[in-house]
């Protein structure tokens, strides 16, 4: 397990199209979203460390949330033929076992992970409602312990965005695995 930071794309920038399968059988992408007060993409994977310690944070922000106009969406870009627990199968039996409640994708081209110029799992980005990157970066400040959690990045710029303020500052990149290119 190697240990990686965001790359930061510049905030503002446009959210990039894509559509994709999900573990639901639907596909979606962010059009299916466009009344969303604010959208958070999250390049994920099954098998990471860092995304295992903080999916229930991701399942209760999407609950706390849902509500308010926000919507999570996961995207899985790894590599699943070296990576067999990334597979499309392996996701949703994951999404199934874990309760996730929000789309689950599977990115197989990695082009869509490419474009985001996501880097880690899991990589954070939220969009505001006219779908500009409002924030990127980590979902809180201690990945290991969430009861030693004392600053809630994530949540802060989601109440910023629904409440039409400016989301605070610093934001501290994402960081996690490597995502697994092919």
């Amino acid at each position: 397990m190697v240990l990686l930071k965001s790359l930061q794309l510049p905030m503002g920038s446009p959210i990039i199209p894509f559509s994709l399968p999900a573990t639901d059988g639907k596909g979606y992408g962010p059009i299916d979203f466009s009344d969303k007060k604010a959208l958070v993409v999250i390049f994920m994977c099954n098998h990471c460390p860092y995304v295992k310690a903080v999916i229930d944070r991701l399942i209760a922000i999407q609950s706390d949330y849902a509500q308010k106009g926000v919507q999570l969406i996961g995207i899985n870009a790894n590599d699943s033929e070296n990576y067999p627990e990334d597979s499309f199968e392996a996701m949703k039996e994951w999404v199934e076992e874990k309760g996730i409640n929000f789309p689950y994708l599977h990115d197989e081209s990695q082009e869509v992970a490419s474009s985001y110029q996501a880097q880690c799992t899991p990589d954070i980005y939220v969009f505001d409602q006219v779908k500009k990157l409002a924030y990127h970066g980590r979902i809180d400040d201690n990945w290991q312990e969430e009861g030693q959690v004392t600053k809630q990045d994530l949540r802060a710029a989601i109440d910023a965005i629904i409440e039409d303020k400016p989301v605070p500052e610093p934001q501290h990149p994402s960081m996690g695995c490597s995502i697994k290119w092919k």
